[in-house]
């Protein structure tokens, strides 16, 4: 029984009982026998209690009354204590299958009243074939009572010992062998009385279990004992404000309560003072968040791979032509292989991974195949867009252009056409025209601002940064071209050994 707050379940609500079963010697044991040591004799007795209620030859509603008779009966007291230990053990029935609570909304009425729908015991052999509940049992009684008690509900097989290839042959009377109905006459008066006769339960419209909040009760029975954040989880049992905060961040991604307990129980989500940081827990929370939408988009393509392998027959689907403004000029790979109305019309009317086959003749690199995939299972964009964009983007690589055809680009140009509803061929041929305008406007302007950045010829008001020129001293020969006569030479000889002889 989920309740957020203990307001809405008091002594005074009142309550109705519901079953459509009668309680055999068989489900009496089942109870005290199995269910009993998974669920506990109060639980038991609540249970055998609220079956009680409506007499036990009939099926059907019980008389409307307070919670309060409920809590005489069962000797609980009327208070948050009382009605607490009440929650727990009708969340025990409700575990094991043996309960069904739902809150009604009556239009009629300012407040809510309580239905509690009975579930009938489960055989034994239902029972023990169902791995949870056995497991369960195994844990509070051990293995060996569990085998026991699997005995005591049966009885020995005559057939034990007989030869194990022994034939059974049905020899049953069907019921149209043996009666015939006068099928010529319907009785439309009795077909509707017993209509109206039936007990019918009133149809209650479900509400939405996701929009309900996550409480305070739900994080503290997950929640580890033994983590540092322990005693501020505590605290958010009287602090609406932080649970109001947590819950805001719950819905805002999508989060579980097992991933909640998992981000709450982190360093960093509380301050020193209890409270829950709310922009580390969102940032957490959308890591968590991002993580999860990339492992669904995964196991999304791998689906789609599977069944395309597994699918037999191809989809002919008939060709829809191109009109010719809307025409795109054959890339260099397919001017030998096709012309330009052949080639615009395999643009327009085949699947995406049949056009990256073509294009790369061996093998379509897994990274780059990847991509597209996700264009056509995740953003849902139709084949004849994706083609015109891989045609696009194989125009830009054969044309030199400086940008990669690495993720991030692709993502840019898949966002925009995203954002400007681009959904049909024509469209795409449009957005890539004028992005190829673009583009080349683009490179223009670089080119004029290249040419800018040639060196000028500098006037009088940059003279002052130019180098000054310097005379280079080319090497000349010994004897000839010096344009001295053998006296000049044989008097700078002997000056230079008077000047050596004064430095001695």
């Amino acid at each position: 029984m989920r309740m957020s707050n203990m307001h809405h379940f008091t002594e005074h609500h009142r309550y109705v009982i519901y079953r459509e079963f009668s309680l055999s010697e068989l489900d009496q044991k089942m109870l005290s026998h199995v269910y009993q040591p998974m669920v506990g004799a109060f639980a038991i007795g609540m249970y055998q209690l609220l079956c009680q209620h409506v007499a036990s030859d009939k099926t059907g509603y019980s008389a409307i009354d307070a919670q309060r008779r409920l809590f005489l009966l069962l000797g609980l007291e009327p208070s948050e204590k009382g009605r607490t230990y009440f929650i727990e053990q009708a969340s025990k029935l409700e575990a094991v299958g043996l309960l069904n609570t739902s809150r009604v909304m009556l239009p009629d009425m300012d407040d809510c009243m309580y239905e509690y729908e009975m579930q009938c015991p489960l055989s034994p052999k239902e029972f023990f074939e169902t791995q949870h509940l056995t497991l369960l049992l195994r844990d509070k009684v051990g293995k060996y009572a569990v085998l026991s008690l699997r005995q005591q509900f049966t009885t020995d097989d005559p057939y034990e010992g007989v030869a194990s290839n022994m034939q059974r042959e049905n020899i049953s009377v069907p019921f149209y062998e043996l009666f015939r109905l006068n099928t010529h006459v319907i009785d439309f008066e009795l077909e509707q009385a017993l209509q109206e006769v039936a007990p019918s339960r009133t149809t209650i419209s479900d509400s939405d279990p996701e929009s309900v909040d996550i409480n305070y009760a739900d994080i503290i029975m997950r929640f580890p004992k033994q983590s540092y954040n322990r005693k501020f989880v505590e605290q958010l049992r009287y602090n609406k404000e932080s649970m109001g905060t947590i819950n805001y961040v719950v819905r805002k991604f999508e989060l579980t309560l097992q991933e909640l307990c998992r981000l709450l129980d982190e360093d960093g989500v509380f301050s020193q003072d209890g409270v829950v940081a709310l922009e580390e827990l969102q940032h957490r929370a959308h890591l968590h968040f991002r993580q999860n939408k990339r492992r669904s988009e995964h196991r999304e393509r791998v689906q789609h791979r599977i069944e395309q392998k597994e699918q037999v027959k191809e989809e002919h689907e008939e060709e829809v032509a191109v009109q010719m403004e809307f025409y795109v000029e054959v890339p260099p790979q397919f001017r030998d292989k096709c012309d330009i109305h052949q080639y615009n019309m395999l643009l327009r009317n085949t699947p995406y991974t049949q056009l990256l086959e073509k294009f790369f003749p061996g093998a379509v690199p897994d990274s780059f195949l990847d991509m597209f995939t996700k264009m056509d299972l995740n953003y849902k964009m139709p084949d004849e867009v994706i083609n015109v964009l891989i045609h696009y983007l194989m125009t830009m690589l054969v044309s030199g252009s400086e940008h990669r055809l690495n993720r991030n680009f692709v993502e840019a140009i898949v966002s925009n056409m995203l954002v400007k509803q681009i959904r049909t061929y024509e469209q795409a041929v449009t957005y890539t025209r004028e992005q190829t305008q673009v583009n080349g406007a683009g490179r223009t302007q670089a080119s004029r601002a290249d040419a800018s950045r040639q060196p000028r010829s500098r006037n009088r008001y940059n003279n002052k940064a130019a180098k000054p020129s310097i005379p280079v001293v080319q090497p000349s020969g010994a004897g000839a071209g010096t344009g001295l006569s053998p006296e000049e030479l044989e008097r700078a000889r002997e000056l230079a050994r008077r000047l050596d002889e004064g430095r001695v």
